[in-house]
């Protein structure tokens, strides 16, 4: 997908964040692991994007990518990722860590283990604010805050707390303060919900969907419970196995799918399930592994629809309409373009 496709996706020229072409591999004793390949997203000002797929596809690794959270053996092959026009992948580590907890910010998976365990809630909220002014009272005011915003009772008297004593979705609510705090201009939910049950997880979509209108930011969701992203997205990036195979408004990939790979996961969702069963559906087969050399269609394996094309052929991004595009042989020649 070149970068004049890529504008059409997007309602801003010259979005927040902008990844061109990245591809990544990580170093293993079996060979290299090609984890990222040719990802094209954009995220403009005040959007909400959504990366979902199954385990192993790639979205929390392209969200630390983001961060310049990697592994050491992590290597950039190719690619850039702007941020407010500048490429992350350019800047000297030291211009770098100065965006982080600053013009942007992460909330991590586990709320378990994202605080300090031996350190104070307070004492970790007001260091997070290193790039703000003021003075220590005027830190603690702003986190007392903030912490006020995200539901947390009497705020004033649990902020000396330890996070032991907190629950898992009080935990979750003080990392997305935490994270919120510095208002950073991109905000990054790694599966933000993943351990906490359906009422509590109903809640923190809502709370950022209201932070977000609040504060302006954009943020880039990673997920892979589908009606989370349904509920607080503007566009969708459906990944498999290291690529984008998908990727257009929410209206776009709920309404009319246009990726066998979008459409299985669409029929999984158990929040479409309108008879009781006792089986729940599956997509048959496993997710490819990424060592190695990868020739044709990387779902052909699984696909329904494979035929002989996708075995040698690697399929191209193809316009479906003006802001959506599928990586899929099966797309009609005659109705669609080659991005």
């Amino acid at each position: 997908m070149n970068t004049g496709a890529q504008a059409r996706h997007s309602p801003n020229r010259d979005p927040l964040l902008a990844i061109r072409g990245l591809s990544l591999d990580f170093g293993t004793p079996r060979g290299r692991a090609h984890a990222l390949r040719d990802i094209h997203i954009d995220v403009s000002a005040g959007e909400v994007v959504g990366i979902v797929g199954e385990s192993g596809s790639g979205k929390s690794t392209l969200a630390y990518a983001v961060m310049g959270l990697l592994a050491e053996n992590a290597e950039m092959v190719n690619g850039a990722i702007l941020f407010e026009g500048r490429d992350l992948l350019g800047m000297a580590p030291a211009e770098r860590r100065g965006l982080l907890g600053n013009r942007m910010s992460m909330i991590f998976q586990d709320p378990m283990t994202a605080l300090n365990p031996v350190r104070s809630i307070e004492s970790q909220m007001i260091d997070i604010q290193h790039h703000e002014g003021g003075s220590h009272r005027t830190k603690r005011q702003r986190a007392l805050g903030m912490l006020h915003r995200v539901g947390i009772p009497d705020p004033e008297s649990r902020i000396g707390g330890y996070p032991h004593e907190f629950s898992g979705g009080m935990r979750q609510r003080i990392c997305i303060a935490m994270a919120l705090l510095v208002k950073p201009a991109l905000l990054i939910a790694d599966e933000p919900t993943t351990a906490l049950d359906a009422t509590l997880e109903v809640q923190i979509i809502h709370l950022l969907k209201e932070l977000q209108k609040e504060i302006g930011c954009s943020i880039l969701f990673v997920s892979h419970h589908l009606g989370a992203v349904a509920e607080l997205c503007d566009r969708v990036a459906v990944m498999y196995a290291g690529e984008v195979v998908e990727y257009g408004t929410v209206r776009d990939i709920f309404r009319r799918p246009g990726h066998p790979y979008t459409r299985a996961l669409l029929e999984c969702d158990p929040g479409r399930i309108r008879q009781r069963t006792r089986q729940l559906p599956t997509i048959p087969g496993e997710v490819p592994s990424l060592l190695g050399t990868q020739a044709g269609c990387i779902f052909r394996r699984r696909c329904p629809q494979a035929f002989t094309r996708c075995v040698d052929d690697s399929p191209v991004p193809c316009a479906i309409g003006a802001t959506h595009t599928a990586r899929c042989h099966r797309l009609d020649d005659t109705l669609v373009a080659p991005v």
